[in-house]
């Protein structure tokens, strides 16, 4: 079975030791995620600026938590829901929203419900939205950047989730009340 080290500061290949700095005085920790992904200086890089860039969007911290939430239960990464619904917590996302995420159940704004429908026809169809899911998601409000913006979050996604499940990384203890666990209704 192959093992991933989550490396720490002193066992971390030299080129990721400044990105490990500088995550541990983002967080107040390094959390397990960004310690496995350390093992690649290449991917722990692109992750922090992929993530720094998709904050930039024009979307708001719920909307970006609804796209990373519905990659995260799609994907079946419980430690990325663990840790966004904790980040969703500290950012304010309504209560509401985040139970529903976890849950695969409607959210009731209309708006944000089209938002979480277009994240996961993005994710199932691998991309290939049909011409109608478009429409109806820029009949909901939502505009073509908007459209680029989920892709963005997909992508920053992929990175995460996948590397979550090679590395089996553990859920750090800061985002432990918010465990979660995939039942079988909730499998895309």
């Amino acid at each position: 079975m192959t093992e991933f080290t989550t490396h720490k500061i002193d066992t971390a290949p030299e080129a990721s030791k400044p990105l490990i700095e500088g995550a541990k005085q983002a967080y107040g920790f390094l959390p397990n995620l960004l310690g496995n992904m350390a093992e690649s200086p290449a991917l722990l890089e692109g992750y922090l600026s992929l993530a720094g860039i998709f904050d930039k969007s024009n979307l708001s911290e719920t909307e970006r938590q609804i796209i990373l939430l519905t990659n995260n239960r799609l994907n079946g990464c419980a430690y990325c829901m663990a840790a966004h619904t904790s980040i969703s917590q500290m950012k304010n996302v309504p209560s509401d929203v985040i139970e529903a995420l976890r849950n695969d159940t409607p959210i009731a704004d209309p708006k944000l419900e089209a938002l979480r429908q277009f994240a996961q026809i993005v994710n199932v169809k691998r991309g290939w939205p049909e011409e109608s899911e478009i429409e109806a998601f820029l009949n909901a409000g939502y505009t073509r950047q908007t459209i680029l913006e989920v892709i963005l979050g997909t992508s920053l996604k992929v990175m995460s989730n996948y590397t979550n499940h090679i590395a089996k990384t553990i859920v750090d203890d800061a985002f432990a009340p918010n465990t979660w666990t995939q039942s079988p209704t909730q499998v895309a």
